[in-house]
C-alpha cells in the first residue's frame, strides 16, 4: 500500500514538472500567458484523473482568459504528456486556480499593516 502512495506522489511531481515545461515552451495560445505557475498536482490512485493547481500573476479578468486557454489546451497537454511520461494511462487533466498564494500575499500585507500601525500608535517607551 505505501508503495502505491509514493509512486502516486512521484507521478504527480513528474506531471507537474512536465506540464510546467509544456506550458512555458509549447503552448502558443496568447491567453495562456507565461505568468502561469503550476503549484501542485493531485493524481488519483488509478492515474485516470489529475487535478492541476495553478496560479498566475494576472488580474482577475486575465485569470478568466488563462482558465479558458488552459481548458482549450487540455487535449494538447495530455497528448504531449503521454509522449513524455510513458504511462499506461495518461490522466485526464482538470485545472483549478490555486488561491493559496494570493491569500498568503493578502495575509502578509495585513500583518505588515498591523505591525506598522502598532509601531505608529505605541511609540518606543523608555520603560519597555
Amino acid at each position: 500500500m505505501p508503495k502505491d502512495f509514493s509512486r502516486t506522489l512521484r507521478v504527480a511531481d513528474q506531471i507537474q514538472r512536465e506540464l510546467a515545461d509544456l506550458i512555458q515552451n509549447e503552448i502558443k495560445d496568447p491567453r495562456v500567458c507565461h505568468h502561469v505557475t503550476i503549484t501542485a498536482v493531485e493524481v488519483t490512485r488509478d492515474y485516470s484523473y489529475a487535478k492541476v493547481f495553478y496560479t498566475t500573476l494576472c488580474t482577475l479578468e486575465e485569470n478568466l482568459l488563462v482558465e479558458k486557454g488552459l481548458e482549450h489546451a487540455k487535449g494538447f497537454l495530455r497528448t504531449h504528456l503521454a509522449h513524455r511520461m510513458k504511462l499506461r494511462i495518461t490522466p485526464q487533466l482538470h485545472f483549478v486556480f490555486d488561491e493559496s498564494v494570493e491569500r498568503g500575499v493578502r495575509l502578509s500585507k495585513l500583518i505588515d499593516e498591523a505591525i506598522a500601525q502598532d509601531k505608529a500608535t505605541h511609540h518606543l517607551d523608555p520603560e519597555t
